[in-house]
């Protein structure tokens, strides 16, 4: 009932994840990055405790491969769990337990990591990894495109209710964190035109947040 992919930029260094699914609030349990470290998405009857395991592993040096490992000698009801890790060199490692749920598959690339379970084909994963390696730009755009494809692909074998896509870059918090909890219509259109709305404001909040002395105006009523 989820896909999704985990990503790095090459050229920045930032990391992504950008996830869907039938479920309400996707994005809060299953997306974890941390900035110089690595990106994860822990899914398909979910323990969020692997999400924060899984870049713990990676932070103490260890490659996503290692990493994920680790994950299968931890976790609990590992068999019924699907993770998937992208490190700091670009390596990515997937963890797909049997009893995941319905057509569930998987795809690794250049930088980027790609599963789903309760597809509508096994195809989706390889056109979420296919459509990021193509896609130019920021990393949100690349997120973006690559979520769309995999809708255009299929997506879940049902309608899909949230999605979420987190970015990190050199700081402690997210550089964007846009979540849709739940809708009717399409989640991830929802969390496309939230991207076009923040990406140009995007490095004004993060000036204000190290020097508000140097930040732009707040464009706010009484803001001068």
């Amino acid at each position: 009932m989820t896909f999704s992919l985990v990503a790095r930029c090459s050229q920045t260094g930032m990391f992504g994840v950008a996830i869907s699914s039938s479920s309400p609030a996707v994005a809060a349990r299953c997306s974890y990055a941390r900035a110089g470290v690595g990106a994860v998405a822990s899914q398909n009857v979910t323990d969020p405790a692997l999400g924060p395991l899984t870049l713990d592993v990676m932070q103490s040096g260890k490659s996503a491969a290692e990493a994920i490992a680790e994950v299968k000698r931890q976790g609990r009801f590992i068999e019924y769990r699907q993770v998937m890790a992208v490190d700091a060199a670009g390596g990515t490692a997937i963890h797909s337990g049997p009893n995941a749920l319905g057509i569930w598959a998987e795809a690794q690339g250049k930088d980027v990591a790609s599963g789903g379970n309760l597809l509508a084909s096994d195809g989706v994963p390889a056109a979420i990894v296919k459509a990021f390696e193509s896609a130019s730009g920021h990393i949100g755009d690349r997120l973006v495109a690559a979520m769309r494809a995999g809708l255009a692909a299929g997506g879940e074998a049902g309608p899909v209710h949230s999605a979420g896509m987190k970015i990190v870059h050199e700081q402690v918090w997210p550089l964007a964190d846009l979540r849709c909890d739940w809708t009717e219509t399409c989640p991830i259109e929802a969390i496309a035109e939230a991207w076009d709305i923040y990406k140009p404001q995007m490095e004004a909040y993060v000036q204000r947040a190290l020097d508000p002395r140097a930040a732009p105006s707040y464009g706010v009523p009484g803001d001068e």
